[in-house]
Parts: structure tokens; C-alpha cells; sequence
């Protein structure tokens, strides 16, 4: 408790010296940025299931069911380099409200599946045709940028906006005749920022619909990099 003390002592010390130092030292500040633009290569297709009943073994089997029904009917099709994720599984009382009042009716499990892939995989229609024939379900296709994708660019993109802070810093030195700068303080982004213009398809299917193909030319994304620097002079 002593060494919390002490060290919240210290920082209210220091905190006006911080301030000071922003209001007596000349600054310039600039914001540095890159972009990059590339294809998608990521395909996920996501799918929400839901089961009402008046037990929640009885809710819970049946949405396992359908679990299983989508992972047998994508191992039979044989489709390559995919994989099936589930995640935010939850057990909830079926609370309906009417006129103002509420009444408990049974239960409603739900689990979301993703089922991930490249997207330039040859066997996207397959992976629509095995939840077609997993049963009655509702899914999105998405087009993104995987995450080992953005990870590979973020040292690149760094540097570039670090480059671009340091262009604009030099540009308003020179411009107002100041002869030379100094890097004072530097902010970064935790991680780049991925703007997805990607095109996305929602569809409801069951076990004797037509097959529908998904969209297969997504747009290019953008990843963008921003850091703040403040230089002395």
C-alpha cells in the first residue's frame, strides 16, 4: 500500500511537469500514414443457429445436431484447407412479453459456426452446397483480410507512416525557416486499421433450394497506419 502511495505521489508531480512541457517547448506535430490496398484472402462463412424447446437438453441436442449435420456434410464433400469454428454457445430462458407482461416459455440455445477458408479456394461452392445440405440455416459470406495477412505488412506500414510523419515535419521546418528538428515524443496505433469494402452475400438455404453460387470477385481492402509525432526545434 506504502509503494502505491508513493508512486501515485509521484505521478501527480510529474503530471504538471508533463503539461509544462507541452506548453513551453516549441513543438510541431504531425500526423505520419500509410495505406495499402490489396485483395481479400480470407472467405468466412457465418452461420447462426438457434433452437427453442422446453428443456434445455432438448434444446441443446438439437443444436448439436445441426453442428454435426454441417461438419459431416463438409467432410464428405471433401473440401480442402477449411476450418470449422464454433464460438459464443449460450443457454437462455425463452422470455416472451405480451400486453406488458413476461412469462417464461421453455428455452433457446444458440451457436454461432464459422467455417474459414482462402478465398480463392475452388471448393467455395462446395462449402455453400454442404450447408445447403446440412438443413434449414441462414449464413453471410465475408470477404477479409486475414490477420497473418495484416500482421506481414505491419512493420512496412510503420515505417512508411513513420517516414510520411517526418516528410510533413521537414516540409513546415523549411517552409517557416526553422533550420533543424528533433523528435520530441511518438504515438502509435496499437495495430493497422483494415477498412473492408469487400462484398458480402446473405442468403437463407435449406435441403431441397436450388443451389446458389456465392460471390467470388471481392473488392480491394485498405489497411492504414497512423502515427503521431511531435518534434522540437
Amino acid at each position: 500500500m506504502k509503494n502505491y502511495l508513493t508512486i501515485l505521489f509521484a505521478f501527480l508531480l510529474a503530471a504538471p511537469v508533463f503539461a509544462q512541457d507541452n506548453m513551453t517547448v516549441p513543438l510541431i506535430e504531425v500526423e505520419g500514414f500509410s495505406e495499402r490496398k490489396i485483395a481479400p484472402d480470407e472467405a468466412t462463412f457465418q452461420i447462426n443457429l438457434e433452437e427453442k424447446a422446453m428443456k434445455v437438453t432438448d434444446a441443446v441436442k438439437v443444436l448439436n445436431k445441426k453442428t454435426q449435420l454441417l461438419a459431416d456434410a463438409l467432410k464428405k464433400a471433401k473440401i480442402k484447407d477449411y476450418k470449422l469454428i464454433a464460438d459464443n454457445y449460450s443457454v437462455d430462458v425463452n422470455r416472451i412479453y405480451r400486453t406488458g407482461v413476461s412469462r417464461d416459455s421453455g428455452y433457446v440455445a444458440r451457436q454461432s459456426l464459422r467455417v474459414v477458408t482462402s478465398s480463392k479456394n475452388e471448393d467455395l461452392q462446395k462449402i455453400v452446397e454442404a450447408i445447403q445440405g446440412a438443413g434449414d440455416m441462414s449464413y453471410n459470406l465475408n470477404f477479409q483480410i486475414s490477420e497473418a495477412t495484416q500482421k506481414s505488412l505491419e512493420d512496412a506500414l510503420l515505417t512508411e507512416a513513420l517516414k510520411n510523419a517526418e516528410s510533413r515535419a521537414q516540409l513546415i521546418a523549411q517552409t517557416l525557416g526553422i533550420r533543424t528538428i528533433k523528435v520530441h515524443r511518438v504515438s502509435l496505433e496499437s495495430q493497422p486499421v483494415t477498412y473492408a469494402y469487400a462484398k458480402m452475400e446473405m442468403m437463407r438455404t435449406s435441403a431441397d433450394s436450388a443451389p446458389a453460387p456465392p460471390l467470388l470477385n471481392p473488392d480491394e481492402q485498405s489497411i492504414q497506419k497512423r502515427v503521431y509525432v511531435k518534434y522540437t526545434y
